[in-house]
């Protein structure tokens, strides 16, 4: 019997983390950023707008305890997967994935920081600087990462005002891009 509960009870967190993740991946892919912000429609591009939005979610349950933190992890977990799938889809090997991995690893825990003290300061300016930083290295001027700050602190207004049970249910509440 505990065991029958025990499989119910994962089978239930399962779905919740596949539910978060579909609902920020989909945030990722919406076409406004991609289409009107100019972030580019590549695979580090979608990388950087994933890392974003899981960030989103990582910021908002960052203090909590228990299912919360646990769901946090697991969906961190889940965005590893993909990526480590995605390279290899990408042809890279065995071999090379590791240390890619590792690399990209580096790149999305270096982005929580950042985003996340401009973010907790309220400075839009930094949070646009710090995508620009990540999304557009190479543009000497990136008008349009205003509008992803935007986006970004209203998606994390939104997060924000959600019940925990909300996100425990598997709910997220991305907003639509302006």
């Amino acid at each position: 019997m505990l065991q029958w509960l025990s499989g119910t009870a994962r089978r239930n967190r399962r779905a919740v983390v596949d539910r978060l993740y579909a609902q920020i991946v989909a945030a990722a892919r919406q076409p406004v950023p991609y289409a009107d912000w100019q972030v580019p429609d590549t695979p580090l591009g979608r990388f950087e707008m994933l890392s974003l939005h899981l960030f989103l979610l990582l910021h908002r349950i960052r203090d909590r305890k228990g299912a919360l933190a646990d769901i946090g992890q697991e969906v961190t977990d889940q965005f590893f997967k993909d990526v480590d799938h995605s390279l290899r889809e990408l042809g890279i090997g065995d071999m090379g994935v590791p240390k890619r991995i590792k690399k990209l690893a580096r790149m999305f825990y270096g982005r929580l920081s950042s985003y996340g003290e401009a973010i907790d300061a309220g400075d839009d300016a930094a949070l646009a600087a710090a995508l620009k930083r990540n999304l557009r290295p190479e543009a000497e001027e990136w008008d349009e990462a205003n509008h992803l700050a935007s986006y970004v602190m209203k998606a994390h207004e939104a997060l924000a005002a959600a019940p925990d049970e909300d996100i425990q249910s598997g709910k997220l509440a991305f907003p639509e891009p302006a």
